[in-house]
């Protein structure tokens, strides 16, 4: 099951790492590509439950715990 925005603030996991869903921006574009690349898609931010570096997944990517 997919993460929504109803779940941020509360535990996700991809499988591997367990982290607390902080965002999800419906059409996030990676400032890294050059702007006439860009592609916009569903990005959900994860902060690691201990802390330590956030990371980025689709949102079809994490489930709920």
């Amino acid at each position: 099951m997919a993460v929504t925005r109803d779940h941020i603030g509360k535990p996700v996991t991809d499988g591997q790492r367990v982290g607390i869903l902080a965002e999800i921006i419906k059409d996030w574009e990676d400032p890294a590509q050059p702007p006439g690349e860009r592609i916009k898609v569903a990005a959900a931010f994860v902060r690691p439950k201990g802390g330590g570096r956030e990371w980025m997944a689709r949102p079809s990517q994490l489930n709920p715990l």
